[in-house]
């Protein structure tokens, strides 16, 4: 079993894209949103993912995560069987010190959101935090991308 652990955060403005090194279109939906197994099948450029997510820990930076690339023509067919909504969003890698943030600035019904996630090989492991980082979201599961499909940016009281 993998264990990823991750912070999250909102992004406050778009600067991260004059230090960004890589920029790749996805397009995601879910074959299963239940907290205990997510099951996400990804096209994230020219590839096809499955990946299945275990319910987080406390402090919600930790959980168990497995994937396998798929081709894309598999990709593409999981797609038109999977819970209402899809995801499309544009990932941009930045470095900040040792650490590759992947910032997601997506679009459709959760255009305006942007976030930020960088992996930690522990849970109080130290990182550089760029000057465009926000608040932290960590653990707050309205902003994981299984319950944006369900309740996406758009439709948010606070807007």
């Amino acid at each position: 079993m993998a264990n990823e652990i991750e912070r999250k955060f909102l992004v406050k403005n778009e600067n991260f894209k004059r230090d960004s090194f890589k920029k790749t279109k996805i397009v995601q939906g879910f074959l299963s949103t239940v907290p205990e197994r997510t099951v996400r099948i990804r096209i994230k450029g020219e590839k096809g993912f499955i990946t299945i997510k275990g319910l987080g820990n406390e402090s919600g930076m930790s959980r168990y995560e497995w994937e396998k690339e798929i081709s894309v023509e598999d990709a593409k067919d999981l797609l038109k069987i999977t819970e209402p909504d899809v995801i499309y969003k544009t990932r941009y890698n930045v470095k900040s010190g040792r650490h590759t943030f992947e910032v997601d600035q997506f679009y459709g019904e959760n255009d305006g959101l942007i976030v930020a996630e960088v992996e930690l090989s522990s849970e109080d492991e130290k990182f550089l935090k760029p000057d465009w980082l926000g608040i932290e979201v960590t653990g707050q599961t309205k902003y994981y991308n299984s319950m944006l499909t369900k309740n996406p940016f758009k439709k948010w009281e606070f807007k």
